[in-house]
């Protein structure tokens, strides 16, 4: 979940340095001088979601390893090492992609995460908890999990439905700030403090309920990762490594420390913004596989 966090804020942080240098320079101000231009608006929306998504993207392998501290594996040092890269390497050429980079990060948590721009140049990391606590084949499949990812592209499409979605919030929101401006307000001349007010406030309920959206395609994405995972090692070690994740962890855990590419919480309205599905969820569609 952490690597999805991430994506996330920096997209928001990267959106909101965005608005606030074109406001600066003059440009957002003159979308509206003479009346709203709705095209010009739109424009101004497109450019600025996609190019926040996919600033943030570019950044998702730096700011995944600064986040955790990952060290590259550069030359296998111990045999726990060189099975990790050997590993990833057979199930990188698989799934027919380039071979990732693999990292370690200190943590006694069961997290493993995969990122990066594109199929050819990622990132797949394993923590030192998820080797201490699961054996060679549950820790198989869920390499295999994450490799998946990769070979799905799943960062590059959650990238550029967080575009359309920020596109929209952000042209959405200008139009109702204007709206409530000039029609409430009745402002005459340019824009009154409501357009900027009215707006904030539009982008902020907007987002969250964009959000939902973003989140249910990281949950269906799951579901794709675990089928890969089974596929490259095998349904029953898929399975196992799920169910080692419930052993591990016996009451929900907090969304905050969801693993990265395995696990999840489940709890009322909240299942609408969780990025992973719930993990019995997740072992009864594997269960249910041909």
């Amino acid at each position: 979940m952490k690597r999805i966090f991430l994506f996330l804020l920096t997209n928001l942080a990267i959106v909101a340095v965005l608005s606030v240098t074109m406001r600066l320079l003059g440009v957002e101000p003159y979308l509206n001088a003479n009346g709203l231009n709705l095209n010009a608006l739109f424009t101004f929306a497109l450019v600025m979601g996609m190019g926040g998504s996919f600033i943030s993207l570019m950044l998702s392998k730096w700011m995944a390893k600064m986040s955790v501290g990952a060290v590259v594996i550069e030359t296998p040092s111990d045999p726990t090492e060189r099975w990790l890269v050997d590993t990833v390497a057979r199930q990188a050429k698989q799934a027919g992609i380039g071979m990732p980079e693999v990292a370690i990060f200190e943590t006694g948590d069961v997290n493993a995460f995969a990122t990066g721009m594109n199929r050819d140049n990622a990132l797949v990391a394993v923590s030192t908890g998820l080797l201490q606590s699961m054996s060679r084949q549950e820790a198989e499949a869920v390499l295999g999990h994450e490799i998946t990812h990769v070979a799905n592209g799943d960062m590059v499409t959650l990238a550029l439905i967080q575009g359309v979605v920020n596109t929209f919030v952000m042209f959405l929101s200008r139009v109702i700030g204007y709206t409530v401006d000039k029609v409430v307000f009745k402002t005459e001349r340019g824009t009154g403090p409501a357009f900027f007010i009215t707006m904030i406030i539009s982008e902020l309920v907007l987002g969250i309920l964009a959000s939902i959206i973003v989140m249910w395609f990281s949950r269906q994405r799951e579901f794709r990762a675990d089928r890969g995972g089974a596929t490259l090692s095998s349904k029953q070690n898929m399975i196992s490594a799920l169910e080692r994740l419930q052993a591990v962890h016996t009451a929900p855990l907090p969304e905050r420390m969801a693993a990265f590419g395995i696990s999840g919480g489940n709890s009322g309205l909240m299942r609408l913004f969780m990025t992973h599905p719930p993990l019995e969820e997740r072992i009864a569609a594997l269960k249910a596989t041909q």
